[in-house]
């Protein structure tokens, strides 16, 4: 965004701080109060003398305090005022009322999130997608896999990841990269993986975990509604960033028919969808992959491609400028992004 009009990131952490990265202009309230003592849903009154310097206010996260105050303090001002849905949040008072028409327009990332809002026939409600840098994100030298698999994401029930485990074959490599939020599930996943080889990496900074992609046979999500202790959710996935990730890297994915993820992969083409809660589909699927190496550095290809024609963030910045100037907004405003 800070490439085509001057951009303010307002975020809050521990200490004050204002910094300049490239084009974007960062702006740090430190020391916030959080709401109920939860540390993902902090907010300052000082954030709306920032507020009151912006053209355009773009909320990334609903369902915070922070949002929606801001969001009514845009009104008042008649400051244009828009909001991405990332999943979670905290105590807010969309709880309690509906703040949809607080905001002038509600930027989803994906058609699933519009739909599962309510949003779908709403005038003000569209579908901005999300962006990989795939700069960062690319193939490489190297056209050979390894013959690994590769989850990346939380370590989360809902991730679905002890079926890929239960699918993995004794003869391949999985590799499960992501943080721990889930301690039971992290030691039912050590257990189920007796015998086989998988590796768990918990540490993997950018290169490392670009690097993982790029060595892949291929990229799994196998999200669940319904976990393998009977909790179920109904927003499992509002995107699938690590697919994206995956495919930019030139590695076909496996994903279940779950929430957003059908949006990103095209069946057959650059990838597999299969269902939910379903190892036998998994290991079928990458079996295939694995025997037919000409067809699946075809689907590599074919991935990749399908993020530079949908999923980068220039086209997600323009995007959102083509929705902020419906909103009666000129394209050169500087918008301020609050994190």
């Amino acid at each position: 965004m800070a490439d085509e009009v001057e951009t303010v990131l307002l975020a809050f952490g521990p200490h004050d701080r204002r910094e300049r990265i490239g084009n974007l202009d960062l702006r740090v309230i430190g020391n916030p109060w959080y709401v109920r003592g939860q540390r993902g849903n902090p907010i300052a009154l000082s954030m709306l003398a920032h507020l009151r310097g912006a053209d355009v206010v773009h909320c990334h996260q609903r369902h915070l305090l922070a949002t929606s105050l801001g969001a009514l303090a845009c009104r008042a001002t008649r400051r244009p005022v828009f909001v991405t849905d990332l999943g979670g949040g905290g105590w807010d008072v969309s709880a309690f009322v509906s703040t949809d028409r607080w905001f002038n327009g509600h930027l989803h990332l994906s058609e699933y999130s519009r739909t599962h809002s309510g949003h779908g026939s709403l005038p003000f409600a569209h579908v901005i997608l999300g962006g990989v840098d795939t700069q960062r994100f690319s193939p490489g030298d190297a056209i050979a896999h390894n013959g690994t698999v590769v989850f990346a994401g939380r370590i989360l029930p809902h991730k679905g990841v002890n079926d890929l485990v239960a699918a993995m074959p004794p003869e391949l490599e999985l590799k499960i990269i992501g943080r721990v939020a889930d301690q039971r599930f992290l030691s039912d996943l050590h257990r189920m993986a007796a015998g086989k080889h998988v590796t768990f990496r918990h540490d993997c900074d950018d290169a490392e975990l670009v690097q993982a992609y790029r060595d892949a046979l291929c990229v799994v999500l196998p999200s669940v509604y319904r976990s393998m202790y009977g909790d179920e959710t109904s927003v499992p996935e509002l995107l699938g960033q690590t697919l994206l990730e995956g495919m930019a890297c030139g590695r076909p994915v496996i994903c279940t028919r779950v929430a957003s993820l059908p949006e990103i992969v095209e069946d057959g083409v650059c990838g597999f969808i299969v269902p939910p809660n379903d190892p036998v589909a998994l290991a079928t699927r990458i079996a295939w992959l694995r025997e037919h190496p000409a067809e699946t550095a075809a689907m590599g290809r074919a991935a990749r491609q399908r993020v530079l024609d949908n999923f980068t963030w220039p086209r997600v910045v323009r995007r959102c400028l083509e929705f902020y100037a419906g909103g009666q907004v000129k394209t050169k405003a500087r918008p301020a992004h609050r994190n």
